[in-house]
């Protein structure tokens, strides 16, 4: 198997990278965290040959890390980039947020495997990056999208009648809106199945995450929005399906273990046994639910961002970092965080996503009328 660059190393999909790179025997060929602290300083230790980039180092942890590891140590930006670019490798962007799409461009141009957990990289730059991928080769690593993904292998895009996601419903599953006004950060970070990180956590509990998802799974499978379903699936077992034209449903069933999505990435087109928890479909039930939109209007605040497309998906995605930050801080309330995002693409002028440049700025745009929106508040 290909080395694994892990960008993102020292977060969720990072660490189990790593974890299912050592038990595969995979050799680590670079580590990237955004800054140059403990926790990258002991992987840099565990993978001695790879090469560690800090994004944006304090001025002591930068000293520290040029004196402890070398030429094996890069700072910046300009130094993601070109570690995605590492020949011959599958690289894991587990960036958080839209500073993952330049990485991922990059390391499809140089004809890697990229290995995707950075949603946002196909939401703000969808079109750029797919025709990066030409170069390349695209696996998804998200759980639902991998598994359509898996479900896909095999069969004729043209008989694809639908794709449907599935969501737990988050913390507030069964809520109306009325029942969300005075809800706090805790009562949200308490994800009913995953251990996320915090902004992926609220993005779950607004249904952003979906819609973000939703996104994606346009510009991985080509297929219109009209063609893109969701549905609460509050087990999380099923992770996804794909309809096909003759009424056929292909889903895809496990336990809530992303290592397994990211092993498949990393193995694809083989599989490798895994050592997960078996399945027991003895002690499994199934329940499917519509989503409430009114009391998650994220969701078609999403979908109609896609539809606009151009810059206005890195629009949505910009506003939502701002409004999700500020929900954390406590500045504003849960129900502000879709406010603020309808707000910024109410007022977005939007372009043609025709390059990163283009991309990033609408990008800075968003944010900041984000944070005024935020401040209105």
């Amino acid at each position: 198997m290909r080395p694994v660059v892990v960008l993102g190393a020292t977060g969720s999909i990072g660490r189990q990278t790593l974890e299912v790179a050592d038990r595969l025997g995979v050799p680590v060929a670079g580590l990237a965290a955004r800054r140059a602290g403990d926790d990258l300083a002991r992987l840099a230790d565990r993978y001695p040959r790879a090469t560690v980039v800090a994004v944006a180092p304090d001025p002591d942890g930068h000293d520290r890390f040029r004196r402890q590891y070398g030429d094996r140590y890069a700072p910046g930006p300009a130094a993601l980039v070109e570690m995605a670019q590492h020949p011959g490798s599958t690289v894991v962007n587990g960036v958080v947020g839209s500073a993952g799409l330049e990485s991922s461009i990059a390391a499809l141009e140089a004809g890697n495997r990229l290995a995707l957990a950075n949603k946002e990289s196909l939401v703000a730059g969808g079109e750029l990056v797919m025709a990066a991928a030409r170069h390349g080769e695209l696996i998804p690593v998200d759980s639902e999208h991998s598994a359509l993904f898996q479900c896909m292998v095999g069969e004729r895009l043209p008989e694809v009648s639908r794709l449907v996601l599935t969501a737990s419903g988050g913390p507030f599953r069964g809520r109306d809106r009325e029942g969300l006004v005075s809800v706090g950060v805790d009562e949200a970070l308490a994800h009913p199945t995953w251990n996320m990180g915090p902004r992926i956590t609220i993005d779950s509990a607004t249904l952003v995450n979906k819609g973000l998802e939703v996104i994606e799974a346009h510009f991985l499978f080509d297929l219109a929005f009209e063609k893109v379903d969701v549905v609460v699936h509050p087990q999380s077992i099923v992770h996804s399906l794909v309809e096909f034209v003759d009424g056929s449903l292909k889903a895809h069933l496990g336990v809530t273990d992303m290592r397994i999505p990211i092993q498949y990435a990393l193995t694809y087109p083989q599989r490798s046994p895994g050592g997960f928890s078996r399945f027991d479909l003895t002690r499994s039930h199934l329940t499917f639910e519509a989503v409430d939109r009114d009391a998650f209007p994220a969701l078609d605040l999403a979908y109609a961002a896609g539809r606009a497309g151009g810059t206005v998906p890195a629009a949505f995605n910009a506003a939502d970092e701002v409004a999700v930050a500020a929900f954390l801080e406590r500045r504003i309330g849960f129900l502000d965080i879709p406010a603020v995002i309808a707000e910024v693409l109410d007022g977005h002028e939007a372009f043609e996503a025709t390059s990163i440049d283009v991309v990033m700025e609408a990008d800075r745009a968003a944010r900041r009328a984000a944070r005024a929106a935020v401040e209105r508040r």
